[in-house]
């Protein structure tokens, strides 16, 4: 009798780890990183760079994502280096579908603000796949310049 019952527990608990592996969330890192740096001159012949760079962490289950983002910033005079500081960590965003399924994605960051951002720091796109169907959905993301952002999708239409 004590052997039925070791029996039936080790088939519970692998039937619960198989339950639990199936409806784990799985998370994938984008595979589209950007890096962009900018240089400054302050008062005294100090020099200032600052680096920043980000990317995207996706839940391929859900299609909730985070978007992390990780800067360095570093003051030097001519001799030595005086200062160096760092910041960065990670802001949830919301589902890009409703539903869960398993997706795909990929992210793309704006080049700096110099270049191609009308409106502030710039912005991001998002692309999410659903790979048990023939669903597509793209995002972008810019700055309003007026303190909040605009994000808006579209679902792809196959034609």
């Amino acid at each position: 009798m004590n052997l039925v019952v070791k029996i039936c527990l080790g088939v519970a608990l692998a039937m619960m780890t198989l339950v639990s592996a199936v409806r784990a969330d799985e998370f994938e890192l984008s595979h589209n990183q950007r890096i962009s740096c900018s240089r400054g001159l302050s008062a005294g012949k100090l020099n200032t760079a600052t680096c920043k760079s980000y990317a995207y962490v996706f839940n391929t289950k859900t299609s909730e994502y985070f978007r992390c983002t990780v800067s360095l910033a570093l003051t030097r005079d001519n001799k030595e280096v005086i200062n160096v500081q760092t910041d960065g960590g990670c802001t949830k965003r919301p589902r890009i579908f409703e539903t869960d399924s398993h997706y795909a994605f990929d992210a793309t960051e704006t080049e700096a603000p110099n270049t191609n951002s009308f409106f502030g720091p710039g912005g991001y796109a998002i692309w999410a796949s659903d790979t048990t169907a023939q669903k597509v959905r793209g995002c972008i993301t810019i700055s309003s310049g007026l303190g909040s952002d605009i994000s808006k999708c579209l679902d792809m239409k196959f034609q």
